[in-house]
């Protein structure tokens, strides 16, 4: 008795239900890793289509038994592809998020501060920004989307340091994408605030954060080492509440002003006094 060969596709557009009975129709002998995912129900299937199709192509004519040869390889690749290594999120800050594959680098996520920005939620690979969203789960929706139909750039991985300059290189050029400098003593802002220290011991790469009482933080790899020194910029500022010189925000051109200055000028007791009268 012969039963029809399914391809992905048709087996995607597949009930998990009517999975199950395809199962018990064709014979399946595969075991599902997971009776609960429909995805294990389709590998199963297309596992035990594939070991089918080798039995059968030596009896068959020669272009008969190439174009089963070809459906099995096309059968077994999709089967491969179907349930692709899950993507582990690692958290940097509120606002600074990475994803793996292992242990590879895939994505970043990290947010915009910019004034006047409506979509503050940005992809970043290698560095550069490639998606933007109102929301961190657009981002999230991206990333796993791109990556799992292999759209998504390939996030360059940095060599194993084996030297203590290859090491300091290495951190250098990470600093240089996010505008930090390195100095003997750690990594820097522009403006000379320090964020803390990126080092790699034995293999192991790890941070010590300014302004944190965190000892030292292993990390996956010296992006999200320098990635996390760099949130400590974010985290100041939200925390460090600077006294504010109404009469130099009044003396300010308006087109120069901030959203939140702005918001000041407009609670300052001058102004408030002003609409009063």
């Amino acid at each position: 008795m012969t039963h029809q060969i399914y391809s992905h596709q048709q087996l995607h557009l597949k009930s998990t239900a009517r999975l199950k009975q395809i199962y018990s129709e064709i014979g399946c002998t595969v075991e599902v890793s997971d009776r609960r995912c429909k995805d294990a129900w389709i590998s199963a299937i297309a596992d035990y289509q594939a070991s089918k199709i080798q039995k059968v192509a030596p009896v068959v004519p020669n272009e008969q038994a190439t174009a089963q040869a070809e459906l099995d390889h096309y059968i077994t690749t999709q089967a491969q592809a179907v349930a692709p290594e899950e993507l582990r999120t690692v958290e940097i800050s509120f606002y600074d998020h990475e994803y793996y594959c292992g242990d590879k680098l895939i994505a970043a996520i990290t947010h915009d501060d910019n004034d006047f920005v409506t979509q503050r939620w940005v992809v970043m690979v290698n560095g550069v920004e490639i998606h933007r969203a109102a929301t961190p789960m657009l981002c999230d929706r991206y990333i796993r989307i791109h990556y799992k139909d292999s759209s998504l750039p390939v996030q360059e991985q940095n060599a194993t340091a084996t030297t203590g300059n290859e090491i300091m290189a290495q951190i250098f050029n990470e600093c240089e994408k996010y505008g930090l400098e390195l100095l003997d003593d750690g990594i820097y802002t522009s403006d000379g605030v320090k964020l803390g220290e990126v080092g790699c011991t034995n293999g192991v790469w790890w941070v010590i954060r300014a302004f944190s009482v965190e000892q030292k933080v292993v990390c996956e790899s010296v992006e999200s080492a320098v990635r996390r020194c760099k949130a400590v910029c974010r985290e100041t500022s939200l925390s460090i509440v600077k006294p504010v010189d109404w009469q130099e925000l009044l003396d300010k051109p308006f087109d120069q002003l901030s959203t939140q200055e702005w918001l000041l000028v407009m609670e300052s007791e001058p102004v408030q006094e002003l609409v009063a009268a």
